[in-house]
């Protein structure tokens, strides 16, 4: 049960905590600007947590954000992925974002906007000055993605 309460209280403080600052004066609040946060944990290809030392911690949460890499689709893991293909092109996009921060010397993210999905932002991550999202692309690990129906990482196409 207090698991539960503090996953709500999780989702409504990022919530108020971005989605305020988005309502009252539009993505600008947060775009074009760019912040230096320690990296906690990159969770796949395009999702990389970050300290949030600009949220309060409440109920012995850390002050810990996910982002996710706005404008690409990288494959998806174990069990969301659609076929055994996209599982290991997954773990390759998670390797080679895991890789690129540990090696990068500076590392900055850049916050557009709040996910639908609650709980984390859009944006994209600098990595010595490169975006995340075009070297994903660049290097074979995404695709653009903005909105539309998604291609599958499956041969079959399932």
């Amino acid at each position: 049960m207090t698991s539960k309460i503090n996953y709500w209280v999780k989702h409504i403080i990022v919530g108020l905590t971005i989605g305020l600052p988005l309502a009252i004066y539009g993505p600008q609040v947060f775009s074009q600007q760019l912040y230096s946060y320690k990296v906690v944990k990159v969770a796949d290809g395009d999702t990389v947590q970050f300290e949030a030392p600009f949220m309060q911690q409440y109920l012995g949460l850390k002050p810990v954000l996910a982002l996710r890499v706005l404008g690409v689709d990288t494959p998806e893991k174990g069990s969301r992925a659609k076929c055994p293909e996209e599982s290991a092109k997954a773990e390759l996009a998670s390797e080679f974002t895991k890789k690129a921060v540990a090696k990068a010397k500076t590392i900055q993210f850049e916050i557009k906007d709040h996910d639908k999905f609650g709980g984390r932002v859009l944006g994209d991550v600098f990595i010595d000055g490169k975006r995340l999202s075009e070297m994903l692309i660049k290097n074979g690990h995404a695709r653009a993605y903005f909105g539309e129906k998604k291609q599958s990482w499956c041969n079959n196409n399932t």
